[in-house]
């Protein structure tokens, strides 16, 4: 299962921090305020523009290009406000290239048409899981808020399980409402 996750035409990778500031830790959550609003206007439109290529693939069996584009650079930003949000990173924002936080979609040269029909019923069993992980990623981010606060290290597992809950609730979106691929997401971390 492990290489059919890393084939995946959706990725999200964070490079491991080796120390991170306790002082930003310590007020992430009012720092990250005027990052996080555009980055919720930006997710808003991500819907829409999920919605439009709804219709074009039905009728075209075909993501048009520039809405892909577009898709993909506004789910770059947003999870690049999330890297910082969810204390992934400490480096302020997606406002530039950072390399350290990267999502990339494949561009699916052709797509099911009835699919998208059915998508949100087939991922169900994806948001179960993922309503159980988030749950415990909470805990565990309250843990490792602690552990920056104390140390200056994020613990390498609890970065990991950040990392491999976000990366399968991205998949899981690109599947189910961006319709960016037609593949059934892996119940996988990696």
């Amino acid at each position: 299962m492990a290489t059919e996750g890393a084939a995946y035409p959706v990725t999200f990778d964070v490079d491991y921090p080796e120390q991170q500031s306790r002082w930003l830790t310590l007020f992430r959550l009012i720092l990250a305020i005027p990052l996080y609003i555009p980055a919720s206007i930006i997710n808003g439109a991500l819907g829409s523009i999920g919605q439009f290529a709804f219709v074009t693939i039905l009728f075209r069996k075909k993501y048009p290009r520039w809405a892909f584009d577009f898709l993909a650079v506004g789910y770059r930003y947003y999870y690049g406000a999330l890297a910082y949000l969810l204390l992934l990173r400490d480096e302020y924002g997606p406002f530039d290239d950072i390399d350290t936080v990267r999502v990339d979609f494949e561009y699916p040269e052709k797509l099911n048409r009835w699919l998208p029909l059915v998508k949100w019923l087939l991922a169900i069993p994806h948001y179960i899981v993922l309503l159980v992980l988030w749950i415990v990623y909470s805990i565990v981010l309250f843990i490792a808020w602690l552990a920056i606060l104390i140390t200056g290290k994020h613990p390498r597992p609890l970065f990991d399980f950040g990392v491999a809950v976000n990366r399968w609730g991205l998949r899981v979106t690109a599947y189910s409402t961006a319709l960016t691929t037609d593949r059934y997401p892996p119940f996988s971390f990696r």
